[in-house]
């Protein structure tokens, strides 16, 4: 069993706004609901959400989806990236589970079939992390084993999943992806006019 996870507790502050209500133009979808429909889409067994107070009301945003994904509150997402994958954890770390696939609220154009191609090399077994790449750039979503469960438990939040991608360096699986969506991320209304569309509130694009 392998669930995904969305990470979408964040501040979102050079955005300046909810990164995960965020519109992807005219489609309906927000950032959030448009991940959690690829997670779905992709084949994962369960779809979990990170939020915090700072996410905005997402409930509205996913009321259309599929299949609802689980929330799950990080009660400090002052303390950076990791302490929202540590929540994640404590929600899906469970008999059964052999790995989660996880990716950034900051990455909406992610496709199912990267989803999908990543899951599939994840379960052939070929490594404990796997994770897209084009030449030497690596996207999302990010598979990691059950193995390292207890690393990402144990890793310094200052410095984040970096630290346990860099120890297990050698024995990660780079999956050859062609996705422009797996390499994007959207952090601010300038990425936001230039991938997406129009900046579509009142505060305009300086």
């Amino acid at each position: 069993m392998i669930p995904g996870v969305v990470l979408a507790a964040g501040a979102s502050s050079r955005m300046g706004r909810s990164k995960a209500l965020l519109p992807i133009g005219a489609t309906g979808q927000t950032f959030l609901s448009q991940l959690v429909e690829a997670f779905w889409s992709g084949g994962v067994d369960d779809v979990v959400v990170v939020v915090s107070a700072l996410s905005g009301d997402v409930a509205p945003a996913l009321e259309h989806c599929s299949r609802p994904p689980r929330l799950v509150v990080n009660p400090h997402p002052e303390r950076g990236q990791l302490s929202s994958l540590h929540a994640a954890l404590g929600a899906v770390d469970r008999p059964g589970v052999t790995g989660m696939l996880v990716t950034l609220v900051d990455a909406p154009l992610v496709s199912p079939e990267t989803v999908r191609r990543v899951l599939e090399v994840f379960r052939a077994g070929e490594g404990p992390i796997v994770r897209p790449a084009s030449g030497d750039t690596h996207g999302h979503p990010v598979a990691f084993g059950r193995a390292m469960f207890d690393d990402l438990r144990g890793a310094d939040e200052t410095v984040g999943t970096k630290a346990v991608i860099r120890a297990h360096e050698a024995s990660i699986v780079n999956v050859a992806i062609d996705d422009p969506g797996a390499f994007t991320d959207i952090d601010t209304p300038e990425d936001y006019a230039r991938l997406i569309g129009p900046w579509p509130f009142a505060d305009r694009v300086r």
